[in-house]
C-alpha cells in the first residue's frame, strides 16, 4: 500500500466517523479495526501491512483533523514494548486479545523486569516460576516499575530452570497485576514522586495460554522488549529545538542579564549535540522500517541519556540560584510524567535517572562496544554455570 492510497483510507475513515460527534473510545476502536493505529502491523491487528515510516503522516492528518489520539503517553510501556513483543512472539489468540486495548489505552502495561539483585544484570533475575498443570506458579519481587499502580497488565520474566545457566534458564509471560498475590507498592523517587514502584509476587498463578514463547527461552523474547525499550526512550523524533533543548534556549533568551560567553558557548555545543541526536534518530527509524529493532538503539538511549543531564545542568547554572527552586515536593503517583514541562530543579533531579532506566550507561556501552562495533567481550565466567551455583 502506498502513501497516496492511504491518504485515501484515512479520509474515508474520518468522513464515516466524524471527530466532534463520535465518542472517543469508539473512535479509537475504530481506528484500529480500519487498520490505522499501527499501519505496519498486520491486517485484523491494527495494521495494513504498509510500511512503518507511513505512521507519521497518518497520525498528523488524524491530529490536523482534531481526532482523539489514544494519549500514548499514558501507555509507554504498552505501546512501546509490550506490543512489538506480543506481535513478534504471541501467537493468533495473544494478539487478538491484547493488542487493541493496549492501542486505545483501555488496558495500561507495566514491564516486571528488573529485581534488587538483578538489575543492570537482568539474566541473574531470581522470581522464580513453577509449573502446576496448566499453570505456573510465580513468586518474586520486582523493583523500577513504571505504572504498576495503573496497569492491567504486565510483561514479566521469570526463572523457570534455575539447573540450566542464567540465560537459559528463564520463561517470559503476561502477568496480571490483578491477580491474587500481586502486590504494588510506591517507590518515592528523589523528585518527592513515585512513578515507580516495587512489586512483589507471592504464588500469583498464571495460566500457560499467558506465556510469550517458548518454555526457557524468555532471554530471546526480552531482548526484544529491551531493544524495542530503548528505541521508546531515546529515539523519538520530535521537533528541532524541542525537548530539553529547547527549554534551555528559551531560558537563555529570556534572561539576558544572565548571559556570560562561557555559558553562550556551552548552550550552543549542547544544542549542535541535541540535533545530532535528533537526526541519529531518525536515521534509527528509518533503519525500523525495514527491519526489528537492533544494538544501535541502544547508542541513541545513551547518547539522549546522558545529554539531558548535561542539559538541565546547564539550566541551573544559567539560573543560578533561582534555578534551585523547586515547584511542587507533593507525593504523588503521577500517570507519566512530561518533565519538559516542569521547572529546571524538578527536569534536573529527574534526568539523574535517565542514565539507569531503560539499561544503564555501562551495560549500553558493553552492547554497543560488542555488538554495533566488534569489539571482544567482556570475559564471564558464569557463563556456562548453573545459574544456582552462582553467587549472590
Amino acid at each position: 500500500m502506498d502513501a497516496t492510497e492511504l491518504r485515501g483510507r484515512v479520509q474515508e475513515f474520518l468522513a464515516a466517523h466524524d471527530p466532534k460527534s463520535t465518542d472517543r473510545l469508539e473512535f479509537l476502536r475504530a481506528r484500529f479495526d480500519a487498520g490505522l493505529a499501527w499501519v505496519h502491523f498486520p491486517e485484523g491487528l491494527g495494521g495494513l501491512g504498509a510500511a512503518r515510516e507511513l505512521q507519521a503522516e497518518v497520525d498528523a492528518a488524524f491530529a490536523e483533523a482534531g481526532a482523539p489520539d489514544n494519549q500514548p503517553q499514558t501507555n509507554v510501556i504498552g505501546l512501546g514494548m509490550a506490543a512489538p513483543t506480543i506481535l513478534r512472539f504471541g501467537d493468533d489468540e495473544q494478539r487478538r486479545r491484547y493488542l487493541r486495548p493496549l492501542w486505545t489505552g483501555e488496558e495500561i502495561w507495566c514491564q516486571l523486569f528488573s529485581e534488587p539483585g538483578a538489575g543492570s544484570d537482568l539474566a541473574a533475575l531470581s522470581t522464580r516460576a513453577v509449573r502446576d498443570g496448566d499453570e505456573w506458579v510465580v513468586d518474586g519481587q520486582k523493583v523500577w516499575t513504571s505504572l504498576a499502580h495503573k496497569a492491567r497488565w504486565a510483561i514479566l520474566v521469570t526463572r523457570s530452570d534455575p539447573d540450566q545457566p542464567k540465560h537459559k534458564g528463564l520463561t517470559y509471560f503476561i502477568c496480571d497485576m490483578t491477580a491474587p498475590g500481586v502486590e504494588v507498592r510506591p517507590l518515592r523517587q528523589i523528585t518527592g514522586e513515585a512513578e515507580f514502584n516495587e512489586v512483589f509476587l507471592s504464588g500469583v498463578r498464571i495460566p500457560d495460554s499467558q506465556r510469550l514463547g517458548e518454555v526457557g527461552q524468555g532471554w530471546s523474547v526480552a531482548l526484544g522488549t529491551l531493544m524495542n525499550e530503548r528505541v521508546a526512550i531515546g529515539g523519538r523524533t520530535p521537533p528541532r529545538e524541542s525537548g530539553l533543548i529547547g527549554a534551555a534556549a528559551e531560558q537563555w533568551r529570556e534572561h539576558p542579564e544572565k548571559r556570560t560567553p562561557g555559558l553562550h558557548d556551552r548552550l550552543l555545543e549542547l544544542w549542535v549535540e541535541a540535533e545530532a541526536v535528533r537526526l541519529s534518530s531518525i536515521r534509527l527509524r528509518q533503519q525500523m522500517a525495514v527491519g526489528e529493532p537492533g544494538p544501535e538503539g541502544s547508542a541513541i538511549k545513551s547518547a539522549f541519556a546522558e545529554l539531558n543531564q548535561r542539559i538541565t545542568g546547564y539550566q541551573l547554572e544559567l539560573l543560578g540560584e533561582e534555578g534551585l527552586e523547586y515547584d511542587d515536593w507533593t507525593f504523588r503517583q503521577p500517570e507519566y510524567t512530561d518533565f519538559t514541562k516542569r521547572g529546571p530543579g524538578f527536569r534536573y533531579l529527574r534526568a539523574r535517572g535517565n542514565t539507569i532506566e531503560g539499561g544503564t550507561t555501562e551495560v549500553l556501552r558493553n552492547v554497543i562496544a560488542e555488538r554495533v562495533l566488534g569489539l571482544p567481550p567482556e570475559i564471564r565466567t558464569d557463563k556456562d554455570k548453573p545459574w544456582k551455583e552462582l553467587p549472590r
